[in-house]
Order: C-alpha cells, then structure tokens, then sequence
C-alpha cells in the first residue's frame, strides 16, 4: 500500500466496533495507512487484540471498552480517544443491528431499541468528535457504517431500515452543517457481507448465487474496510453527503432479471 496517496500520515482515528469484522478491516486498513487508531469495542479481548495489531503495524493505538447505546459512554469514549491519541481527525462507526419481526408485531421497545443501536449512537459520537474538530479549528472526516436497508424497504425488519435511513439523512444534514468546518461526513451501505455475527455458509452461498445480486457472491470485511479507507482519505477530499453502496451491484439490479435480446441480424 502507498500510504502517501491517502495523507493519512501521523493523523488518528477512532474506530467505534473496532474489535471485529467490518470494524478490525478499517482499524488496519486506517494503521497501513499511517493513522494511529483507538479501537472501541464492549468486548475487552476484542478491543485489545486489534488495538495491538495496529500497534504491529506501527502506528500509536489504544483500546477503548465502552457501550456507545449509553450516551454517556459515548461521549467518555470520545473524549479518551482524543485524549490518548492526542486529537482525532477521524470516526468510523460499526454499530447496528436488527429486530426481526413484522411490522404488526412490533413492540415499542423493539422499535426504540433499534432506533438507539442503528442511529442515535452516530448522533452522539460524531457531535462530540466535531465539537473536538471545530473547537482546536482541525478538518476532520466521518464515515458511519449504514445498510442497503435504509436504500429500500426493510419487510420484518422495519424498525432497522428505518433507523438506517434516518441514519443517512443526518449524514447528509452534518456534511452541511460541518463542510464550512471543513469536516466531511459520509456513509457506507454495506449489502450481505461475512462477518463473525453472520458467516459464511453452504446454504447462505447457494441462496446469493439464485438471489439478486448481480455479483453472485457476499462481500468481505476488508472490501467495506478499504472503501471507509477511502472516504476517509485525502482521494475523498471533495466528497461529503454522500452514501457509497458496497453490495455487489444489489441496488443497483433490475428485479425482473437481464432481458433475453434477439442477436442483431
């Protein structure tokens, strides 16, 4: 990797859910980088192991352990990272998950829950880290891990599509508000991916080769990872608002399949 070409160098990064899958790809994707990194994640052991990696790597590290539901937490967590790595310049947030149920089934607390694990987090997080840019007058950049659920309708999981399409509209409103502070916020759609929570499987293999995608296969950790690289990076300098699917041509798929087109005579 030419870690010149991303201007990475000797800058840091918080990465929250740091401690496996899409969140250890960017910690080390961000440390081949040049960007010293603190890996937040509610597991120790987790948070430990990648943090240490990134210290193979060469760059400065610290292992944060911390619930980002919790507000309070959240803003802890904040303000030890850019404690302990002596200011950040950059956010990256994997967090989220889904309660499955019908729409007509649906609890309240379900709701709510799902609502403060997909959206209220980033709120908390990137308001502390961009109080922390503008007031020591740095740029900075933001990216947020969000789902192509929040790009379509989310059937039986209605309480998650919703909250990661309201995700994607606060990344839109903070590129705004923070593009005159020179802070740059964006999000990344991640379509079925391998992760430690959802592995890869015979059957799960087999339902992506008859299913929509064009690309017949489930994405890896590391290709979410190097597009929040990206985003991050000085090759995103221009870029802000802005949601980059990574799901293998998914959204982008007509539903009625390739139409058969007579040979040209």
């Amino acid at each position: 990797m030419n870690a010149s070409l991303f201007q990475l160098e000797g800058k840091s990064a918080l990465v929250v859910g740091g401690g496996q899958g899409m969140g250890e790809s960017t910690a080390k994707f961000l440390a081949r980088a040049g960007c010293g990194v603190a890996v937040a994640d509610v597991v120790k052991e987790r948070a430990d192991r990648v943090a240490s990696a990134v210290a193979g790597l060469g760059q400065p590290s610290t292992s944060i352990v911390g619930d980002v539901l919790d507000d309070a937490q959240a803003c802890e967590i904040v303000e030890r990272a850019d404690s302990e790595l002596g200011g950040l310049d950059v956010l990256v947030t994997i967090v989220g998950q889904a309660s499955f149920n019908s729409v007509l089934d649906m609890t309240p607390e379900q709701w709510d829950h799902d609502q403060r694990r997909n959206l209220r987090y980033f709120f908390i997080t990137a308001r502390e880290v961009a109080r922390s840019l503008i007031a020591r007058g740095k740029s900075g950049a933001m990216v947020c891990i969000a789902s192509v659920g929040g790009l379509q309708s989310a059937p039986n999981h209605a309480s998650y599509g919703a909250a990661k399409a309201g995700l994607l509209n606060l990344v839109r409103t903070m590129a705004v508000e923070w593009a005159p502070h020179n802070i740059w916020v964006n999000a990344i759609a991640p379509g079925s991916i391998i992760t430690p929570r959802i592995p890869d499987t015979p059957e799960r293999m087999e339902r992506t080769r008859q299913g929509p995608i064009p690309a017949k296969r489930l994405g890896t950790s590391d290709e979410v990872g190097k597009a929040a690289l990206f985003l991050v990076s000085d090759l995103a300098s221009y870029v802000t608002g802005h949601t980059l699917s990574v799901d293998g041509g998914w959204m982008a798929a007509y539903l009625l399949g390739i139409p058969n087109i007579p040979a040209a005579r």
